[in-house]
């Protein structure tokens, strides 16, 4: 790859080669003794407010519907009419302290039937289990376990899902279940869908001591992490439930994968399993993605993961929805103790930022794309005049211009923060929330999307009427969070779910490595108890040098 080794000596000297005893494991993701400045505490009461704002909006409009027609003052259903802004908004109410809006949700949660689908749409097995399944069991965690109903709920919505695994010796579900016939609706399904069910069943048996939901959701991700990948760790993103085999040979960090790769390496940390599958799998991927998909803008030498296509050439395609990868890698990188995974990560945060701040709106679009030293390929999109003209300023150019309250870029912007303290991920977090004031309120108290971010003038470029879930799980609570006290929903505390639905995780055990005590001399037979929790093995047996000279 031209010039990419140069990119990278300065952090070449950090890749960790493990041994057997020097597994870094769970190691501190937040930086230590971390604060906010005093002037963080009123953009956060600024962000309750657009919270207050736009949910009261809801309560007006919309209320026991699933999202918000701002615009039009109105209401839809599409994700089964169970009401998806409320329990999907409730770890965010408990977070802020809106307790009215919280004991409401409660309330009605108690009185929600999940054995029936409200509208004839049938019901999606990944879209139910991050919104509404990991809104149930959150809420419940951090309200102190007090509220059995929200489990309770939880199981009686999970045991219709459980339908999607059609016979005993499936090991992937089916994407779509009609819940009035239990019977699924047959057909291709993806790896994000198909492997990010195991946070959420994994934490429904615990709660109820019933381990099939753990069985079936990690069976899953078990079968698609043993499958012959494209290339190292990188699942193809289509996968057949009917053969257990992938469909195509499409690598991409963005929709359709995006949290599969996301849930590899929060599963080990959430579960603290002795199992090195999960984390191992992971490294992997994100060694593999350095070595074959990392690439530079030839403008603003911004570092960017391109796609994969069928044909394994390289597609210079980015998206809002895939900037989740510089948060994950975060992550990862801080528990495996990787500097050189989190250096990466942290470039990869620059670049989504750019794509804020360099439309009039400081908000950035849905699809992008950049231009590399081998762009033009035939599977590359060809830029305009106008496109070609925007890449020479801003380093991208952009292939969708709306915005549809996409959390991605502020999730990555508040891993950067706990992990670093730079405070200049506190002013991006302002002025975003400056932004969604000034261009996505209307008149209703709720927020709507936009067609163009790149266009001040909203009333030329249009609005988009729906306000989905997501604006009140995962948008205003990663700002909030960003500007909270940071030992509030401590990363080293908690893992998050795909949709920003925190989850207690165990404190970490440490292992013999860098820093912890050596085992004894002479024999040593491990005991079960001495079992590294989680398992981080040695780095996979990689036949590449990720840095070449």
């Amino acid at each position: 790859m031209v010039g990419l080794a140069a990119t990278f000596t300065r952090c070449v000297g950090a890749l960790a080669i493990l041994s057997p005893f020097g597994s870094a494991i769970a190691g501190q993701v937040q930086k230590p003794f971390l604060q906010v400045p005093l002037s963080a505490f009123k953009h956060r009461d600024d962000v309750k407010d657009i919270f207050i704002e736009s949910y009261n909006a809801y309560r007006k409009f919309a209320f026991g519907h699933d999202d918000l027609l701002p615009i039009s003052k109105n209401f839809s259903d599409g994700r089964n009419g169970w009401g998806a802004s409320i329990v999907d908004g409730m770890a965010t109410m408990r977070i802020m302290g809106l307790d009215d809006f919280f004991n409401e949700a409660v309330d009605f949660v108690g009185k929600i039937d999940f054995s029936e689908s409200q509208t004839p749409d049938t019901v999606s097995i990944f879209e139910t289990t991050i919104r509404y399944l990991g809104g149930l069991i959150s809420a419940f965690e951090l309200s102190g376990k007090q509220h059995k109903i929200l489990i309770e709920k939880a199981q009686q919505l999970t045991d219709k899902m459980a339908f999607a695994w059609e016979t005993k010796n499936q090991t992937i579900p089916w994407r779509l279940l009609d819940f009035s016939t239990n019977t699924p609706n047959l057909g291709t399904s993806n790896i994000a869908e198909a492997g990010t069910l195991d946070l959420e069943w994994n934490r429904l048996s615990l709660y109820t001591g019933n381990d099939t939901y753990r069985r079936l959701a990690e069976g899953s991700v078990r079968t698609i992490a043993g499958l012959t990948a494209p290339l190292p760790g990188l699942a193809a993103q289509g996968i057949d439930p009917a053969t257990n085999a992938f469909v195509g040979n499409y690598i991409t960090w963005g929709g359709g994968s995006d949290s599969y790769f996301e849930y590899l390496i929060k599963y080990a940390r959430l579960t603290n399993t002795n199992d090195n599958l999960f984390a191992d799998t992971w490294h992997t991927a994100v060694d593999s993605s350095i070595k074959n998909l990392l690439r530079k803008s030839k403008v603003g030498d911004h570092l960017y993961l391109a796609d994969r296509d069928d044909e394994g050439k390289i597609v210079h395609i980015s998206s809002h929805l895939a900037c989740f990868h510089g948060g994950n890698w975060i992550l990862g990188g801080k528990l495996l103790n990787n500097d050189t995974i989190v250096n990466i990560a942290l470039d990869l945060v620059e670049a989504c930022w750019n794509t804020y701040a360099s439309t009039e709106t400081g908000i950035g679009p849905e699809v992008f794309e950049f231009i590399s030293e081998d762009s033009f390929q035939p599977s590359d999109t060809h830029p305009n005049a106008q496109q070609r003209q925007f890449f020479q300023k801003h380093g991208f150019f952009i292939t969708a211009s709306d915005y549809i309250l996409r959390p991605e870029v502020l999730e990555s912007n508040f891993y950067a923060w706990r992990v670093t303290g730079d405070t200049k991920y506190l002013d991006r977090a302002a002025s975003a929330a400056d932004s969604f004031r000034k261009f996505l309120r209307v008149d209703s108290g709720g927020y709507s999307g936009i067609n163009d971010v790149d266009d001040a003038n909203i009333n030329k470029g249009g609005r988009i009427d729906d306000t989905e879930s997501f604006w009140f799980a995962e948008v205003l609570k990663y700002l909030y969070l960003t500007f909270d006290d940071p030992d509030h929903i401590s990363l080293d505390k908690f893992v998050f779910n795909t949709e920003a639905q925190p989850f207690e995780a165990p404190p970490a055990k440490p292992v013999y490595g860098s820093g912890s005590p050596l085992p004894p001399k002479g024999p040593y037979v491990m005991k079960v108890a001495d079992i590294p929790l989680p398992a981080i093995s040695p780095i996979p047996a990689l036949q590449f040098d990720p840095f070449p000279n």
